[in-house]
């Protein structure tokens, strides 16, 4: 009986969470190649270990051998395939128990920083941390505990590499799982989400519960949940969308802080038009089209956004384009502007099908609109661009013309000529206390004949000279300047 061995295979499985009868199989097949080691590579060796008592019995061609006696280089032959194996199954086991946590919130430990990322211990395994999938501006140190998302799992040559995320999506759909008891128990289903990591979220959600409001219960008392996630993300910022099944209402939920006046659907491109007043467009847009891009990748539209008076002059070059090619109607014009179609690029786009098909047109009306939208389009693309370039040019020269004014005003004045003659008058006296020599009175020169230039701006209190001309050309009044009070 062999209670040691035994124990061993106990001890084994616990630390490394590796099956006994893997254990048992990684023995026998050590003691296996130990024999074969001292007996010339005999093929005909079998070991086998009883699982109860750890009795070894071993046979060479079928004669009973004693393990015990087959010395030290078949024992060292039986550690080595035996440690071998060993790392095998762990490895085995690792990826098998984190393939299955994919999706997964862990927490672990920065243990060292890497060229292209973070090693992260996680007790059994070491977890990656790219820096592709890391909250931008986030800083770590060695020691410092932190969660992610458990991304892929791939069994690699030497060891298990789990990769980690706290850029992707899902990892905000977890956190919401961990803070939001509701969420958990699927009584609020995230609908929805779309983030830019490290800047801003947005999610849309509902509630199968008519008594429990999904946003309140994702923002938690006084902002608790919520405040949970954002410290969690480093600051993100996260906006709590009520789901709706109407793409509009949908829509200008998703456009929130900004208020939308309107919203037009063009099922045939994809894309919704947005109106909203003048003081709302840069918030609808959002810093960097932030907002905006959030909102049509959460509804999976094509915002465009317009103010009431763009759209109008989009609305009156296609009334003006269309009206004059024979057999269109005004009813005609009414039923593109139901099917979201609000300029002349838009037709183009569109083409002729959905005209024939969902107006009723003639194919030959049809390709004639088609046709005159296209060339209007392009005619008015070019001028657009022609103005731009000639307000920018204007813009320009105004700027240019400014400028030559500015300096013939005022002229401009050298360090060489302003700067050595009130240098000396705001020089400080010698440390030792000796007097400066002083100019007679008669050829003390006044500062306004000194530097012509720089009179105009001080004088001029609508024009501020730049700071350091000031502290040349005005010393402090409590300074010792060296002038006798007779000057």
């Amino acid at each position: 009986m062999n209670t040691d061995l035994v124990r061993f295979v106990d001890s084994i499985s616990r630390d490394k969470n590796i099956d006994k009868e893997s254990i048992f199989l990684d023995l026998e097949a050590a003691m296996v190649s130990a024999a074969r080691k001292a007996f010339d590579d005999a093929e005909d060796v079998m070991v086998s270990i009883d699982r109860t008592n750890g009795t070894i019995q071993a046979t060479v061609g079928g004669n009973a051998i004693d393990m015990k006696t087959l010395g030290r280089i078949a024992a060292q032959t039986a550690k080595q395939v035996m440690i071998q194996k060993i790392r095998e199954d762990e490895r085995s086991a690792i990826f098998d128990e984190y393939s299955a946590r994919v999706g997964e919130v862990v927490a672990g430990t920065v243990t060292r920083f890497e060229s292209s990322g973070l090693a992260v211990n996680l007790g059994r395994g070491e977890g990656f941390l790219p820096r592709s999938e890391q909250i931008p501006g986030d800083l770590h140190h060695p020691g410092e505990r932190i969660r992610a998302m458990i991304l892929n799992v791939r069994e690699e040559q030497s060891h298990v590499k789990i990769i980690l995320t706290q850029a992707h999506p899902d990892y905000i759909r977890r956190l919401f799982e961990m803070e939001v008891p509701e969420v958990a128990e699927r009584v609020i289903e995230i609908r929805a989400l779309a983030r830019e990591a490290g800047y801003r979220t947005k999610v849309a959600v509902s509630s199968i519960d008519s008594k429990v409001d999904a946003v309140g219960a994702c923002v938690g008392m006084r902002g608790s949940r919520i405040r949970n996630i954002v410290d969690e993300l480093g600051g993100e910022k996260i906006d709590i969308v009520r789901w709706n099944e109407s793409s509009q209402v949908l829509i200008t939920n998703s456009l929130k802080p900004a208020e939308v006046r309107e919203v037009f659907l063009c099922f045939e491109l994809g894309r919704a038009t947005v109106i909203v007043d003048e003081d709302q467009l840069s918030l609808a847009i959002g810093k960097r089209g932030q907002n905006v891009r959030l909102g049509a990748r959460l509804t999976g539209w094509d915002i465009d956004i317009l103010t009431p008076a763009e759209y109008n002059r989009s609305i009156d070059d296609l009334e003006r384009a269309l009206r004059g090619i024979d057999g269109v109607e005004d009813i005609m014009l009414d039923k593109m502007l139901a099917m979201g179609i609000v300029s002349l690029a838009d037709l183009e786009g569109v083409g002729m099908a959905p005209l024939v098909k969902d107006l009723g047109m003639e194919e030959a009306l049809a390709v004639r609109i088609v046709e005159v939208a296209a060339t209007e389009a392009k005619r008015l693309a070019v001028a657009t661009e022609a103005a731009k370039r000639a307000a920018a040019e204007a813009a320009s020269s105004a700027a240019v013309t400014e400028e030559a004014q500015v300096i013939e005003e005022g002229g401009e004045c050298s360090d060489a000529e302003a700067g050595t003659p009130l240098a000396d008058l705001t020089a400080a006296p010698p440390a030792d206390g000796t007097t400066l020599p002083v100019e007679p009175p008669g050829e003390v020169i006044a500062p306004d004949t000194l530097v012509p230039s720089l009179s105009v701006a001080l004088d001029d209190p609508a024009e501020e000279p730049e700071q350091d001309e000031v502290a040349v050309s005005r010393p402090a009044q409590d300074e010792n300047v060296g002038v006798p009070d007779g000057l």
